[in-house]
């Protein structure tokens, strides 16, 4: 059974993205940042929307865990489900960018095929973060308490445990959380975009 509609049409709208960004005075962009669980996505990304917010610029951050709450609340964590996840989201992001907002997701976004996919959608307004953090760090930070239970079996298909993290080689930008500073991090993030 097929259940996609087949009577849809878009609509051509009046006020148009370069009405929107006119008006804001900025570019939409979507800044994707990837990486393990405990890796500082967040951390880093939360400070980096801080620092846009100081510089008069409107933001959105979309982080995976609240995501998961509303919009993704019917999906697991099988590879399936990641995989739609990371398809609805960057959706999401490409109504945001076309909105004229400076968006900024944070997904473990484990599978290249799927990051690559989003890459594609938003085209030239896609910059990947590829939050590189050591697996063991990673652990240690734990923040959530979730690596405990994925090593202990309570959690299946957890990325990095029993379920795979493929590393962009592709990245626009790579931050290493276990070494840098949040303030370089966002430093280095912020010299990429040069708004």
């Amino acid at each position: 059974m097929n259940r996609k509609s087949t009577n849809i049409f878009w609509h051509k709208m009046q006020i148009n993205r370069e009405k929107r960004e006119e008006l804001l005075d900025q570019k939409g962009i979507l800044i994707w940042f990837t990486g393990l669980s405990g890796s500082g996505k967040s951390t880093v990304a939360s400070a980096l929307e801080s620092k846009l917010y100081d510089m008069g610029k409107l933001t959105y951050l979309l982080d995976g865990d609240n995501v998961r709450y509303g919009l993704n609340s019917n999906l697991g964590f099988t590879k399936e489900d990641r995989s739609e996840n990371i398809r609805r989201i960057s959706e999401v992001c490409k109504l945001f960018v076309d909105a004229g907002l400076i968006t900024i997701a944070t997904f473990v976004s484990p599978f290249k095929e799927d990051r690559d996919r989003a890459r594609k959608l938003l085209g030239d307004d896609f910059i990947e973060i590829y939050v590189d953090c050591p697996l063991e760090v990673c652990k240690k930070r734990d923040p959530k308490g979730i690596y405990k239970k994925a090593i202990s079996g309570k959690i299946k298909n957890f990325t990095g445990i029993d379920s795979e993290y493929e590393v962009p080689h592709d990245a626009e930008i790579t931050i290493s959380t276990h070494i840098s500073s949040l303030e370089d991090c966002v430093n280095k993030i912020l010299n990429y975009i040069n708004l």
